[in-house]
């Protein structure tokens, strides 16, 4: 497995899953519950809650608990807006040539539907 393939991927704060994200470092980590909590002076059943989201830690714990897998958290800030940003990603991963089929594509079916809306009614 590599580096890439073990990483936790990014997601918002507003969607995050407290639980699947300890657990997901942890285990990319190679520790059990009980070496996580070690590491950080509590207990295993503290760990336990915090992945079944029976109890979510606060922000500042997260962070340690991220650091004591060997993983960092970035928390960025920016304003909310509608743009679809898994698409864009979608879209930044396709070949130019990709792009250009997929756009002429678009055209086709908005042209089709444009000459499917002139025919009479009755026909």
């Amino acid at each position: 497995m590599t580096m890439a393939e073990r990483r936790p991927g990014p997601e918002t704060l507003s969607r995050i899953r407290t639980g699947l994200l300890i657990r997901e470092a942890r285990t990319y980590s190679g520790l059990t519950q009980s070496e996580l909590a070690r590491r950080l002076g509590t207990t295993q059943s503290a760990v336990s809650n915090w992945e079944r989201g029976t109890d979510t830690p606060r922000v500042d714990t997260l962070g340690r608990i991220l650091r004591a897998c060997g993983f960092e958290a970035e928390l960025v800030l920016r304003h909310h807006d509608d743009v679809d940003h898994s698409q864009i990603a979608h879209h930044l991963a396709m070949t130019p040539a990709q792009r250009v089929s997929y756009h002429r594509s678009g055209v086709e079916a908005v042209q089709r539907a444009r000459r499917a809306r002139r025919v009479p009614a009755d026909a």
